[in-house]
């Protein structure tokens, strides 16, 4: 995974080449949930890069964000410092097993493509993200159907996240 969404590649560029004049502040560790996706690999990829979660559409990602079945955003851990230009999870990430076959409000169906690390704890104060940013996203290398009493996880290192 190692595209950043477009609103935090301006608060990366602000900050780091205009002298932090529109400074980030990192979300806390417990506000970072990795969030799962179904539909079409192109539209999901597409409304997580204009991060848009204001209205029921094709080009918001909450439509295609899964959205029943016990499903709930889940925190991922990265507890180690990186001296590389990349980090993996520290940790397991597991979801709640599956109550019902996974869906979204798009109709998507159950087979999982897309992630993404959301920052969902902070309000916008115009320095810093909203709640509910979409930090960090891509598609899954092998997606997965995720069915009632089936359960989703990432297992420690291996979600990695480059900047390149």
């Amino acid at each position: 995974m190692s595209a950043a969404s477009n609103a935090l590649e301006n608060h990366i560029l602000n900050g780091t080449l205009r002298g932090y004049a529109s400074p980030y502040s990192p979300p806390l560790a417990a506000n970072i949930k990795l969030a799962l996706f179904s539909g079409p690999a192109s539209d999901v990829l597409a409304a997580l890069e204009a991060g848009q979660v204001n209205s029921d559409s094709t080009a918001n990602w909450g439509h295609y964000e899964i959205n029943n079945a016990s499903y709930t955003r889940t925190q991922i851990i990265f507890g180690t410092d990186t001296t590389t230009g990349s980090i993996s999870n520290t940790a397991n990430c597991t979801f709640p097993t599956a109550s019902a076959n996974y869906n979204n409000a798009a109709g998507s169906g159950s087979t999982v493509t897309c992630i993404a690390i959301i920052d969902e704890g902070r309000t916008s104060d115009g320095s810093t993200l909203a709640p509910n940013e979409v930090m960090y996203y891509g598609l899954l290398s092998n997606s997965k159907e995720i069915l009632n009493g089936d359960t989703f996880q990432v297992a420690t290192g291996n979600l990695t996240i480059s900047l390149a």
